[in-house]
């Protein structure tokens, strides 16, 4: 009976040390751990980081932190620990592989939030969708269309092609095109539209509006009409340019000729009566 428990003592002298140790191990290492992580919340914050990356980045350290405090615990204890990280890593590439997809959309976030091509407000176009963006995510871009629709769009898709930001600039160029028959007299026609550019007050002045004759057409002189605006006033102004240049047109007795394809259909039907 004496040996049994003599020999129950040198095992809980022997093992009883390795579990203090894997105890301390793992106390120790969770501390560490836990400061390493408010160190990277910390360096991260001051580097004025979104806060979503910020909490994925700094709990994705502690994760891993804490699985090599937990094989260095185990290596205390005498565990082989060379299996388990071999299992761990196997394990690991078979997660990789199979949520693939998942981790193009995470690295896609990352790199949006880091370098911030786009910010929360701004209307851009990109993943063959154009609005504003509501919200930016690990995974996924949240876009509010102009229709009120919400478009939620893979990362992956927002980075895999070019991303036209129309709000980076502040300030836009409108882009217009009037149509004045041979006919009609250009001199009149350019002041026609020099005065309704004028009258628009939300127009701005620099960059100076461009207007000028860019193309004789089959059945038109055209003009390209380029006056600059914010982004806000944008869609306001050139519909009230649109309207306005035919009210004017019409006022003054220019003629505003048919696109090619509807004289061609007004030709047939003719020709059908």
């Amino acid at each position: 009976m004496e040996g049994i428990w003599n020999r129950v003592l040198e095992v809980l002298a022997v093992y009883g040390l390795k579990v203090v140790a894997a105890v301390a191990v793992l106390i120790i290492g969770r501390l560490v751990a836990k400061v390493v992580q408010r160190i990277v919340e910390g360096i991260m914050a001051k580097g004025k980081q979104e806060q979503t990356l910020i909490s994925f980045v700094s709990h994705l350290t502690y994760a891993a932190m804490m699985a090599f405090v937990v094989i260095a615990a185990l290596g205390q204890l005498g565990i082989q620990t060379a299996s388990f990280v071999a299992i761990l890593g196997a394990a690991g590439l078979a997660i990789g592989l199979a949520l693939q997809g998942s981790l193009a959309n995470f690295a896609a976030g990352v790199l949006m939030i880091i370098f911030k091509p786009f910010k929360v407000g701004d209307f851009v176009e990109g993943g063959g969708v154009s609005g504003v963006v509501e919200e930016i995510q690990i995974f996924t871009t949240q876009l509010k269309t102009p229709d009120n629709k919400l478009v939620i769009v893979p990362n992956a898709h927002m980075t895999s092609d070019n991303i036209i930001n129309y709000s980076a600039k502040g300030t836009r160029r409108i882009d217009l095109v009037a149509s004045i028959g041979y006919g009609d007299d250009i001199d009149k026609a350019r002041g026609v539209l020099q005065s309704i550019v004028a009258a628009e007050n939300r127009i701005l002045k620099e960059p100076e509006p461009k207007i000028a004759v860019s193309e004789l057409g089959e059945s038109s002189v055209d003009f390209v009409v380029r006056p600059w605006t914010t982004v806000a006033d944008y869609w306001d102004v050139k519909f009230a340019l649109t309207e306005a240049i035919k009210k004017q047109f019409d006022a003054n007795g220019i003629s505003i000729p048919f696109p090619q394809r509807d004289v061609h259909l007004y030709e047939h039907k003719a020709a059908d009566k």
